[in-house]
Parts: C-alpha cells; structure tokens; sequence
C-alpha cells in the first residue's frame, strides 16, 4: 500500500509549482517532455508534488490527488491516492531504468569516454531547464553538491569500464588491482578524511563528504 498520509488540508495558494506553463494544456505539455526526457507530464507533476509534501509521517497523496487542479495548472482532474502513487511509482522506475541504461552503454565500451561526457553534460543542462520550469530554487550550494557529486560518479564509471575491459591501464600500462597501489589509495583517503576532521573550520558537511567519498573508494576497490 502507499504510503501515506492522514488526510491533510493543503494550501494552494501558497504553491508555486509550474507557474511557467499557465495555460498550457496537458499533451503540449506531454509533447515538451518527450524530446527530452522519458517521463510523462503525469509523472513529473506528480513525482514533484510528492517531494514537496512529504512530511514527518508520509506524503500527503490523498491531498495531493484531491487538489491536483489547483496545484498544476495543466492538469485538469482529481487524483485519487492510489493514481498519485502509482505515477509516483512509475516516474522512480524509469529514473531506475534510465540510469542503468547510461551506465550500462558506459560500461560496455558503446559509448567513449567523451560520449559519455557530452551526455552527463547534455542531462545535467535538461534537469537544470526542467526545474527552473518548475519553479523550484536551488540554493548555489546545492547545485555545487550535487555537480561534485555527477563529478565523482563520472570518474568512477569511467575508472569502472577500464577496468572492466583492460588488465592494464591502456595509457600508462600499469597493472589494475596491484596490492601496493590499492595501500596508497586507501592511505590517502584516510590521510584526506582525517585532515578534514582535524581542521577546526570545516563544516559537518565538509566532514560528511570526506567519509562518503573515502566509502566510496573502499566500496570500488572492494568490487
């Protein structure tokens, strides 16, 4: 079952959200997706309403569904709880199948590495479109995390598909998994995570993405 939700007053007077498509209608707004992205217009709507009204206890389906009108201007009937879940459902699978799609083309050797460069960038400028769109505000921050992040997660696919393909780095020969290269791998990241710790100035955050990252690489090394 969904999950839910008492059933909750929202304020549609106080939501933003695709003030930019005002007096659009649905398939216009349909056709707009197709040529960028898999998910239908039902979808996106939903999928973000969901995030903006999910609370301490849930998501608030059953208001969401009921006020669907007034929060999206082009959508035009009610939903019912169970309709708001399944698009919901549906738009994190095909992020699911998306995803594993790009990777597996990076992986596979289908794609080079500059190809797979032009796509990380061609999707980041389509998310970034889509939700000025939307009326959602990222703080700079915010969008600095989340590029460090795409970053981090290119570098690895590309490290991962070498290495899948090749015993040897193909540019400087030496061999992958070599038991003192994979040493100074981890003593560096330890070295990096505990010089953040140490710093007095630096944020918790700071601190947080300096133990992801040093779990990232052990997780790698580790597959």
């Amino acid at each position: 079952m969904p999950e839910d939700t008492q059933t909750a007053s929202i304020d549609t007077a106080e939501c933003d959200r695709f003030d930019r498509l005002d007096g659009a209608d649905y398939d216009r707004v349909d056709d707009f997706l197709k040529d960028r992205v898999d998910f239908t217009a039902r979808e996106w709507a939903l999928a973000r309403l969901c995030a903006d009204f999910r609370t301490g206890t849930g998501v608030e389906m059953t208001a969401i569904g009921e006020n669907l009108p007034e929060l999206v201007p082009f959508m035009d009937d009610e939903y019912t709880r169970q309709a708001v879940y399944q698009a919901r459902r549906s738009f994190e699978r095909k992020v699911r199948e998306a995803g594993a799609t790009f990777l597996y083309g990076a992986y596979s050797d289908f794609l080079t590495a500059d190809e797979v460069d032009d796509i990380a960038y061609e999707a980041t400028e389509t998310a970034r479109f889509l939700i000025e769109v939307e009326g959602t505000t990222l703080s700079r921050d915010t969008e600095v995390a989340a590029e460090n992040r795409v970053q981090r997660a290119m570098e690895s696919v590309h490290e991962a598909s070498t290495r899948l393909r090749y015993d040897r780095c193909p540019h400087c020969g030496e061999r992958f998994g070599d038991d003192d290269d994979i040493r100074e791998r981890v003593e560096r990241e330890v070295d990096d995570v505990e010089a953040v710790i140490e710093d007095e100035d630096a944020s918790e955050e700071a601190v947080e993405a300096a133990i992801e990252d040093l779990t990232a690489e052990l997780r790698e090394m580790a597959g």
